[in-house]
Order: structure tokens, then sequence, then C-alpha cells
């Protein structure tokens, strides 16, 4: 019994140290491919990684600066800011749509359908009035938000600011500018905390609009 249980521990020594078992080292062969096969899937995935395209840099935009006519062609966004979610079009589809999203009132909006079949054992206007006037609060609501962002956009739209147009200065809205304007500005424009500004050395001699009106160039 001793000499088995010694001849146990020997071959389960051998298994887990590499070595050749006596009974033909099937175990430790086993060990071995499964050992190389699980390299193998390593190394495809990380080929696999390597294989993947690099993101792309973004491409060069080219800005003709204080030349209008020359940034025509290439369309450029507007200056306009908007930041509300309906028009008048869009109000009513786009807002019900907002409003069936939300999993209690589909429910109310099934409920008041099955209601109108005659198996319903209650009227349907015990259904559909409550979820009419909670639709009605709803799109109030909507509609009033939406009109605090419209009145917002337009304050920022129609802010006054002085562009360079021809040798003088001309006061626009906001919402015109255009890509490659040259506009006037201060270090105290409406905020508390004074700003340091220092302009290209290259447009220093450009002081009066006269001058600046001569500046030409691509940035």
């Amino acid at each position: 019994m001793g000499s088995r249980i010694k001849e146990m521990v020997r071959v389960a020594t051998a298994r887990l140290g590499g070595e050749p078992s006596p009974r033909g080292g099937a175990g430790n062969s086993a060990f071995g491919r499964g050992e190389s096969s699980r390299t193998a899937r390593l190394g495809g995935g990380g080929a696999s990684l390597r294989r993947q395209p690099q993101p792309q840099a973004p491409s060069v935009r080219t800005i003709c600066c204080n030349d209008r006519e020359a940034n025509a062609p290439v369309g450029y966004k507007g200056n306009s800011v908007s930041t509300t979610k309906y028009n008048v079009l869009t109000f009513l589809p786009k807002g019900l749509f907002e409003q069936f999203r939300r999993v209690a009132n589909l429910y109310f909006l099934m409920i008041s359908i099955l209601s109108t079949t005659p198996i319903s054992p209650v009227h349907p206007v015990t259904n559909v009035v409550p979820l009419s006037l909670v639709l009605l609060v709803s799109l109030i609501k909507e509609a009033f938000e939406d009109w605090k962002r419209f009145q917002n956009d337009m304050s920022i739209n129609n802010a006054h600011v002085d562009v360079l147009q021809g040798q003088k200065w001309e006061t626009t809205p906001w919402k015109r500018l255009q890509v490659g304007d040259i506009v006037r500005t201060a270090n105290l424009d409406g905020e508390t905390n004074l700003k340091i500004r220092k302009a290209l050395e290259k447009t220093w001699d450009y002081k009066n609009p006269e001058k600046a009106f001569e500046f030409k160039d691509l940035a």
C-alpha cells in the first residue's frame, strides 16, 4: 500500500513539474497542446488589433481673412444660434411623439383604445379625458420652455458687433457675422474680469480701419 501511494505521488509531481510521467506523459502533452493553442489564439487577436485602421486626421480648412467673396464658394455655416426643439410645423407631431415615448402615457393610451371596444365595462370618457388633460398640460409646458429658448436665441443672434466693412466699422447683428470677418473687441466686453488680448505681431501696424482694410491673409 505504501509503495502504491508513493507511485501516485511521483506521477502527480511529474505531471505538475512538466517532466514526462512513467505512464507515457499523456497528461503533459495535452497540457502542452492547450498552452500552445491558447498562445496562438492570443497572438491572432493581437494581429487583428494591429490590422484595425487608424483614425484619420481632420481635413485642413483654409480661411481667407477679410475677404467674404473668397470664402463664399466654400459655404461655411452661418453664425446664427438655434437651441429650440420645435418649430410651428413640427411642434404637434414631435411633441406627441415625445409624450408617448413615456411608458405611462403609452399605457394609458392603450387602455383608452381598449375602452372604446364593446367589451369594455367602462365608458371611454373615464380614460380619454384624464389622458387628454395630461397631454395638454405637458404640451403647454414644452411650448413655454421652447419659447424661452427661442427668445434667448434671438437675444444672442441680434446682439450687435462691429465688423470691418470697406474702410469703416459697421454695426451688424451677431447672426450675420461670417467666417473671416474682422471684428472690433475690447479688453472689457461686458464681463467683470479684465482680459489681456495680444494680436499677432504682423498685425500690430493695423491700428485704424483704413489700414486694417488692407490686411489680407490665409488662416
